[in-house]
């Protein structure tokens, strides 16, 4: 990072070419997962194979309605005037056997059950002469002897019939390398009977809170002392975009973060927060400047003080090279970083959006702003479509929390009337 500030654009091109080497890594199918697709297992993995059926979906002919089957040649002369009465046949319910069909029967038929074998199209049950079947339901088929049913029309082969294969062929693609895998695609796969799948794999984050005031909830609190809300709100950013994240804690001592980095070998990235800015205890700054992280400012409140760079270090006798990317400590201003520079590339990893939606909206009330800096304000959209903008510091999470969308006011920029127009990123969907 040089001695000017970085723009963010700047900064966010930074990161990315850091992180490069990692999230190429993740498409190489040497580091291919095969997991199998058990509830809770697989949704959100990205493929890094394409996905064959092993079978036809569905696997054979079925009725796409309540009706009875025919066979359309036996309702050719049917009319208004002069309907065909077919005698009632062979019932077919879904988990049934495929039976044979008589010609000159109709055969009742239920959503999802086979076809006879000989019928060819399916009458709905609502234009059949009763509309509604005789003898059966309650689970009872009890269809009285020589009963017949009328047709007043022809019907066409084929007519809500579902073909063999009509969805899946055998052997065609399910889904191509790269999809994403949410509740339709788990929904194809399971139809299909694939039970394993090869994924990508994620990227191992460990992410490293940094301060001798921080506590976990749930600790006792002494004077001057805080709970810690990065690793509660970093974990959950950064599991969302799709990494498996290892969480460590460390205080205002150098030794202890190298310490803490050295017990998760198996990282691919490293965030930390806290201890990057021109303090006299930046203790991130002062365990990793010297293994080549660089530390500086990027022309953004909250979150100007940033650090990033490939950590060389020394571990057990051997020596690894692994991306850090060092956010500031307070919590608005980490999770404002996480937004601006990791979320994008974690989530485009992972075969995720990986842009908020944006849209314009008026202010509804003016607003100051640095010039020299991109002010990221939180917010939300009022029910006249205008954007109501709360304080910019970097210590209110409490209106993070509340916010529906972050307000963007671009460097250059110090001051915006009521009404005036300003670029938002949606942040509650």
């Amino acid at each position: 990072m040089t001695s000017n500030p970085a723009t963010p654009a700047e900064h966010a091109d930074a990161v990315a070419q850091l992180l490069a080497p990692v999230i190429d890594s993740l498409a190489d199918d040497a580091r291919s997962e095969l997991i199998a697709l058990s509830p809770g297992t697989a949704s959100g993995r990205v493929l890094s194979a394409d996905v064959r059926s092993p079978i036809s979906v569905p696997p054979f002919r079925n009725s796409q309605m309540d009706g009875y089957a025919v066979r359309a040649a036996d309702l050719a002369s049917a009319a208004a005037e002069a309907p065909v009465a077919l005698r009632i046949g062979a019932t077919s319910a879904a988990g049934d056997a495929v039976h044979e069909h008589l010609s000159g029967t109709a055969a009742p038929v239920m959503t999802g059950a086979p076809i006879p074998s000989g019928a060819d199209a399916v009458v709905p049950i609502e234009i059949a002469d009763p509309p509604r079947f005789i003898g059966i339901g309650s689970g009872a088929v009890e269809i009285p002897a020589d009963t017949t049913v009328r047709f007043h029309a022809p019907v066409q082969a084929g007519s809500f019939v579902r073909e063999a294969g009509a969805d899946l062929a055998a052997g065609s693609t399910i889904l191509p390398a790269g999809t994403r895998l949410g509740p339709a695609q788990l929904g194809s796969l399971a139809s299909a009977c694939v039970t394993e799948v090869q994924v990508r794999p994620r990227p191992v984050a460990l992410l490293l809170s940094t301060g001798h005031e921080l506590r976990a909830p749930g600790d006792e609190l002494e004077p001057g002392q805080i709970y810690d809300a990065n690793t509660a709100s970093l974990t959950a950013a950064m599991e969302e975009s799709g990494a498996i994240v290892r969480v460590a804690f460390a205080p205002d001592d150098a030794s202890a973060v190298l310490d803490a980095i050295a017990q998760h070998p198996d990282a691919d990235l490293i965030v930390t927060t806290g201890g990057v800015s021109a303090g006299a205890f930046e203790v991130v700054r002062d365990a990793l400047a010297p293994a080549g992280v660089r530390f500086g400012k990027v022309a953004m409140q909250p979150g100007g003080p940033q650090g990033l760079g490939a950590a060389r270090l020394s571990s057990g006798g051997s020596e690894r090279t692994v991306p850090v990317i060092a956010f500031p400590g307070n919590p608005v201003s980490a999770l404002l970083s996480f937004e601006m520079f990791l979320r994008p590339i974690l989530r485009r990893a992972s075969g995720l959006d990986p842009s908020r939606r944006v849209q314009r909206a008026p202010l509804a009330e003016a607003l100051s702003s640095p010039r020299e800096k991109h002010q990221i304000r939180r917010g939300g959209i009022r029910a006249d479509g205008s954007v109501e903008v709360g304080a910019p510091g970097s210590h209110l999470l409490h209106d993070y929390a509340r916010a529906t969308v972050l307000v963007h006011v671009p460097i250059g920029v110090d001051a915006l009337p009521a009404g005036a127009e300003v670029e938002v990123w949606r942040i509650d969907e």
